[in-house]
């Protein structure tokens, strides 16, 4: 089955009417984490193998994830379901209001390689939720997890229901020419504009997951160990190939020492004194990356770190001085294990640095100070984050995680996910009991009564 006909298919299917019930998508949720319990260490064994990620890591960031996810989803479907009544104006005197929640069709949901697992079944547990048939096109990057997630949907699902498209960029191309009704897209700023473009030719909704240079705050009151222990874990986490991840620090001058001294200690504590040849330490995905980022070392003075080797596709979490926003490193999304440090002294200075890079995917901001914690949140732009933690955010099924402007369109996790892949639909159920005639043009009174509904 070529891709047009798998797309018309799915398309059918949907039409029957099949993915409609309570029931039905129930079970469907049931089956894929069935599924994931019974290819769990087929899962970790493809990680291992395409990123070097302990077993560890791989439940932690991705398997664990997207229990929870289907937990949340399972347990609460039938009320996400539900008609949802709303308050009726007094210029709709006998009606009853509702929102209805329609899936939308055939969605196309395109995963990245950095988790390969946890961002190609959480949006499908969406998906599937409310009521969607889907295709997947796993990355190519991540070989052994792709051909895993073929196997895994093959086995548990009908093509005509929910597909894995193997490919490269070319395969990728050919989907987005389809008319699929949603697209749920995770991956890069760039290639993000392409999709929203492909996408605008068939007027199909889009959610963009992207990322950005989401800064890390350290102000003068903060704990420094324990912020230290939290960045150092939230950066080098999969070899800071996280879209969430802190990509540069900002920190108050008065402290920049001791939390760098802090950071080296935690480093050393999580991955020893040789982290770059640590069993269980992330790779780099590719020779480019590898390339990309040995590039980033030149900039600024190594603090610690710096130690790259191309043989196993391993950088040594780093930590680099010395940084402006000039440099080649402060350009782009690092997406590494090198983490650059600027300063400032007074608090108000981090928003005209972040404006260098506006609308960061995250950002986190480690102060005892309420008053702080209150003006970084309501004058910075940013898709969500943590106080006195990183990554900590996209861990709760009832926070909906998004980007803004270059960082993302939409928002997903937990009922976040129901509600992007449903239309909301709005009825307005009128009574036939009795008629409001100030709402023809022959009344003689009624723009009398409008005027006093409306004033």
């Amino acid at each position: 089955m070529n891709i047009s006909e798998l797309v018309q298919a799915q398309k059918r299917m949907f039409h029957e009417g099949k993915t409609l019930t309570h029931m039905f998508r129930k079970h469907q949720l049931e089956k894929l984490k069935q599924a994931l319990k019974r290819y769990e260490k087929d899962i970790y064994c493809a990680l291992k193998q395409d990123l070097n990620k302990s077993e560890y890591e791989a439940f932690a960031s991705e398997i664990g994830f997207l229990y929870a996810e289907l937990d949340e989803a399972i347990k609460h479907l039938h009320s996400w379901m539900k008609p949802e009544k709303v308050k009726s104006p007094i210029s709709h005197s006998g009606a009853k209001s509702y929102i209805y929640k329609q899936p939308y069709g055939a969605a196309l949901i395109i995963s990245p390689w950095n988790y390969p697992i946890q961002l190609t079944f959480a949006p499908l547990i969406g998906a599937i939720a409310a009521g969607n048939c889907s295709v997947i096109k796993p990355s190519e990057l991540a070989p052994n997890v792709s051909r895993l997630i073929a196997d895994m949907v093959q086995s548990t699902f009908e093509p005509d229901y929910i597909a894995v498209v193997e490919g490269d960029k070319e395969i990728s191309q050919q989907l987005l020419e389809e008319p699929f009704d949603y697209i749920f897209f995770t991956g890069s700023v760039p290639v993000g504009k392409i999709v929203m473009e492909k996408a605008s030719k068939h007027l199909t909704p889009v959610t963009l997951e992207l990322g950005g240079k989401s800064p890390c705050i350290v102000d003068q009151d903060a704990k420094i160990p324990l912020a230290a222990r939290r960045i150092a874990w939230g950066k080098f986490l999969n070899a800071g190939q996280t879209c969430i991840a802190p990509d540069y620090l900002l920190v108050h001058e008065d402290i920049k020492d001791e939390l760098l001294h802090k950071l080296r200690d935690a480093i050393e504590s999580f991955y020893g004194n040789h982290p770059e040849e640590h069993p269980e330490y992330t790779r780099i995905v590719n020779q480019r990356h590898f390339e990309r980022l040995s590039e980033y070392l030149k900039d600024g003075q190594i603090v610690c770190g710096g130690v790259a080797k191309e043989e196993q596709l391993t950088i040594s979490p780093t930590i680099l001085d010395g940084v402006s926003w000039e440099d080649p490193i402060m350009q782009d999304e690092i997406f590494g294990p090198i983490l650059p440090v600027l300063t400032f002294t007074q608090i108000e200075e981090v928003k005209k640095e972040i404006a260098h890079a506006p609308n960061p995917l995250a950002l986190y901001l480690f102060t005892e100070n309420e008053q702080t914690q209150e003006w970084a949140i309501e004058n910075i732009s940013f898709g969500g984050g943590c106080i006195n933690d990183t990554l900590m955010h996209i861990a709760n099924p009832n926070l909906p995680m998004g980007g803004i402007g270059t960082s993302g369109v939409g928002q997903y996790h937990g009922k976040a996910s129901f509600d992007t892949f449903s239309h909301q639909k709005s009825i307005v159920k009128q009574t036939t009991r009795f008629d409001l005639s100030f709402r023809y043009p022959n009344s003689k009174i009624g723009l009398k009564i409008l005027r006093k509904i409306f004033k």
